[in-house]
């Protein structure tokens, strides 16, 4: 299995990639000193304009942290899609919170993944079931591939994580090859970037985190938590501060959540109370293949029963110790 194991050495960036997901609210707590009032208002007007909640969901009201999960849907919509439900998801990432080991294990879910879609009763690639169900389409296909319970999602599409990169001035990433893909009105070639460490804008960063021509879905999910480190670590910066506003617009109406603004503030609270939190990264292991002349990405069995094990541990309080982790193929990586 392909796990990487982040164990952060220094106070101030054991916390960055739980606190990019909780960007709105991470951007208040920042910026509290110098735009107290304002920016907290603004993101409150945003969550709450954001909230959707679920057929599915159970009331619970409770703002206090508990072992939960997330998933992160990254949506695949543009004008030539007419920007609706029926688009399907291009990223997908499952977190699970174990409060009580302050760790978080972060999943990638190839978006080819050939899975059972209860939507409809049979299997065909995992980002369908957006398409079919929406947000509760996504959520019941991950219950059913990894036998556990998805407690809350979010959705952003493209605009947003244009929006944001734009607005933070860019990101820093090292490009690993030349790459020609289309932009966020699929127009094809508009996106040229050359190979080597550069500063990328909103498209670029977009057409970098969605190429996969000279690869796979693996090395694309490994491209996409590269820009959210990326992200993070320029939203965290002190240059950063003045653009605040700016990223909380951006994320604006392109993000919904069933996770209310009180539940997205303990959460970062949380994270920034608890210094020795670790951060686990993963992917869903198989390989390419087609059935009936159609491309899906095929799930090693085996791997996947070990890491529905290991998230169904991680939410019941069992946690894998380092030594288990590197048995497993975890790699440890210290950042520094």
């Amino acid at each position: 299995m392909n796990r990487k194991v982040y164990i952060v050495s220094k106070k101030n960036k054991k916390r960055k990639l739980f606190l990019f997901l909780f960007t709105p609210i991470l951007i208040v707590l920042l910026a509290t000193a110098v735009y107290a009032t304002n920016l907290y208002l603004k993101a409150e007007n945003i969550a709450n304009s954001s909230y959707e909640a679920l057929e599915n969901d159970v009331a619970n009201a409770s703002s206090k942290v508990e072992n939960m999960s997330i998933l992160f849907i990254g949506v695949d919509d543009s004008e030539t899609r007419n920007f609706n439900d029926s688009t399907r998801s291009d990223a997908l990432m499952l977190a699970t919170f174990n409060k009580d080991t302050n760790s978080v294990q972060l999943l990638s879910i190839p978006r080819d993944s050939y899975v059972y879609i209860p939507e409809k009763g049979y299997s065909t690639k995992i980002n369908h079931a957006y398409a079919y169900g929406g947000a509760q389409g996504s959520i019941d296909t991950i219950e059913h591939l990894l036998d556990i319970d998805v407690d809350y999602y979010m959705r952003m599409n493209f605009h947003a994580f244009i929006d944001v990169v734009d607005a933070l001035g860019g990101v820093k990433v090292d490009v690993p090859y030349a790459i020609s893909e289309m932009d966020s009105s699929d127009k094809k070639g508009a996106i040229q970037l050359e190979e080597g460490l550069q500063t990328l804008n909103g498209e670029e960063a977009l057409a970098f985190a969605r190429t996969r021509k000279q690869d796979n879905d693996m090395e694309r999910g490994k491209r996409q938590q590269e820009l959210i480190q990326a992200i993070v670590q320029k939203a965290t910066s002190v240059e950063s501060l003045t653009k605040y506003v700016d990223v909380i617009e951006a994320i604006g109406s392109n993000m919904k959540t069933n996770l209310t603004f009180s539940q997205m503030k303990s959460l970062v609270a949380y994270a920034i109370k608890n210094t020795d939190l670790s951060i686990t990264t993963s992917q869903l292991q198989g390989k390419d293949s087609k059935i009936n002349g159609t491309y899906y990405f095929t799930l090693d069995e085996e791997e996947l029963e070990k890491t529905k094990v290991l998230l169904q541990n991680h939410l019941n309080g069992i946690e894998t110790n380092e030594s288990a982790s590197e048995d497993n193929g975890f790699e440890v990586v210290e950042m520094q």
